[in-house]
């Protein structure tokens, strides 16, 4: 464990303990916003205290009545520049708001932007627990043992800190094989839905957006497990694609609902099965809240391999980065 980022932890959760806090919000873009997603999950399951997703522009301009000296804004952007996020932690800083951010840079924008700075690691040397997600978990469980102390939440940072790294790589080479094969059954398909639920749907979501239109320029669309049958599953033939992600917690009945109906009709379903996991080290009473973790490593050796057999890297873009928007 990083010992820099243990003590810039180490301050801002004493910065929640030591206010009276009436609201957390969660506040970022595109991908940054999914990996926040699942962190608003365990607080909304775990305590009294409401919060709300945001994507970052539609946070200012929707300006929350709420929000104010007794509010919580975590933010996040990788690069630390997303010009939203960084006017949307400003804006969360004027009202009075605790302001704690998630970057991978250092002195960035959102970095100088922020009273209260998070670092994480990013790349293949990266650890589990000092990476994005890492250290959200670290923050959210340790706000909610600072808040409402409990062995459950200890047994949480815990399992970061020991348990889910060797947990990413166990599960990256159990999936190598289907996910190799992923790319080459599927690297021609024009379109491909996602489809979730509870806090696995981040992933559908940042799949579809990220992965699939943004970095491979693939058709895409997430689909909530729960609204499948209000609309989307019109659509589902045999020769439509589908990646179902399956969780092991609250809302896995809804995941079964969608992925019964959906294979009697379609003959391309991916299935990411949270129960064929191996999640040893991570503690039982919180693995529901870890499977989306692993889930979402698996997804991205996938997207890797389809992008090999689809000869377009990742890292390529048409409009990103290239022009003004």
């Amino acid at each position: 464990m990083n010992q820099e980022h243990a003590h810039q932890l180490q301050v801002g959760i004493e910065a929640v303990k030591s206010r009276e806090i009436s609201n957390f919000y969660f506040v970022a873009c595109g991908g940054s916003m999914a990996t926040l997603t699942p962190a608003q999950y365990i607080l909304d399951r775990e305590i009294e205290i409401p919060s709300a997703v945001y994507s970052s522009n539609e946070f200012i301009l929707r300006a929350p009545k709420a929000l104010g000296p007794t509010s919580v804004v975590i933010s996040c952007s990788h690069s630390g520049t997303t010009p939203e996020t960084v006017q949307a932690t400003e804006f969360a800083r004027s009202k009075g708001a605790l302001t704690i951010s998630l970057t991978h840079l250092a002195d960035s924008p959102l970095w100088n932007a922020a009273e209260y700075k998070l670092h994480y690691d990013w790349g293949t040397d990266a650890r589990a627990e000092d990476n994005n997600y890492g250290i959200l978990y670290r923050l959210i469980f340790g706000i909610l043992d600072a808040l409402q102390p409990h062995e459950k939440y200890a047994r949480a940072i815990a399992s970061v800190e020991t348990g889910l790294h060797d947990a990413f790589e166990r599960n990256k080479a159990m999936t190598l094989e289907a996910a190799k094969a992923f790319g080459s059954q599927f690297k021609r398909e024009p379109l491909i839905y996602t489809m979730a639920s509870g806090i696995n749907y981040s992933h559908a979501y940042s799949f579809a957006i990220c992965l699939l239109q943004e970095m491979q320029w693939i058709h895409s669309s997430a689909i909530h497990a729960g609204e499948y049958f209000h609309g989307p599953f019109e659509i589902t033939d045999y020769d439509v694609p589908f990646i179902i992600i399956k969780g092991i917690g609250e809302t896995r009945s809804m995941d079964d609902r969608a992925h019964d109906f959906c294979r009697k009709y379609s003959d391309k379903i991916v299935l990411i099965d949270a129960e064929t996991f191996d999640m040893e080290g991570i503690s039982a009473d919180v693995r529901n809240y870890f499977a989306n973790l692993i889930a979402g490593v698996v997804l991205r050796q996938y997207a890797q391999y389809l992008s090999e057999f689809r000869g377009h890297p990742l890292s390529v873009r048409r409009y990103m980065w290239k022009m003004e928007y």
